[in-house]
């Protein structure tokens, strides 16, 4: 009598394959997990990192004013970049920063203002208005300093937002360091903005700052 042959069973293949899918995911998990930690280096050395320097402009990211009233963030910011100014760094400093809905004045015209005030020339202020977002202020900055042959910039932000500023600065064209200021956060919410900073590095240097920023406007409008 004739035995049937049973053919071989798929099972061992399978779990071959599956074996193996499994390897490449814990792999690039593992990928992934190693270029966030190393962006998170990167991103908290720059907060503890002074790159003042001479150079062509200092450049003042904007941040919150109070009708015409420098928030203590943009006033930190301020009196960073006037004594920058003092110190002989650059002959030019450039405040940037537009307005919200409701606001009467930008940030950019806030700090002009305040600096004014505080005995710096007419001649040598700046204002970039119109920016929504940092790659807006800074790509903006660009053209009008690239008129004046200026390529060599310091800019002046939060410490947190060192690494992912000199990053944007970079992408437009600047040649630019970060001289940040003291932070004014807490421990535990000096973190967290080194966290978010960390992701906005992570993906906007896969993908360009200028096209994250467009997403997050997209998300947020």
């Amino acid at each position: 009598m004739a035995v049937a042959v049973q053919p071989a069973s798929p099972r061992p293949q399978r779990r071959h394959w599956r074996h193996w899918i499994a390897r490449v995911v814990v792999i690039v998990l593992a990928l992934l997990a190693a270029y966030v930690a190393a962006t998170f280096v990167q991103v908290w050395r720059a907060s503890n990192h002074d790159g003042a320097r001479q150079a062509d402009a200092i450049v003042v990211l904007g941040a919150a004013q109070w009708n015409g009233q420098p928030s203590p963030v943009l006033q930190e910011r301020l009196d960073h970049a006037l004594e920058l100014y003092d110190a002989g760094l650059a002959p030019l400093i450039v405040l940037t920063g537009g307005k919200q809905e409701a606001d009467t004045f930008t940030e950019a015209t806030t700090g002009y203002n305040y600096l004014r005030d505080h005995g710096v020339p007419d001649d040598a202020l700046l204002k970039e208005v119109h920016g929504t977002s940092t790659w807006d202020s800074l790509k903006a900055t660009r053209r009008f300093l690239e008129d004046r042959d200026a390529d060599t910039i310091v800019l002046v932000t939060d410490d947190y937002h060192a690494y992912r500023v000199e990053q944007i600065a970079e992408e437009v064209g600047f040649d630019a360091t970060v001289s940040p200021t003291d932070s004014l956060l807490s421990g535990s919410k000096q973190l967290r903005q080194l966290v978010r900073e960390t992701a906005a590095v992570s993906v906007g240097r896969l993908i360009g700052y200028d096209r994250l920023f467009r997403i997050d406007h997209d998300l947020n409008d």
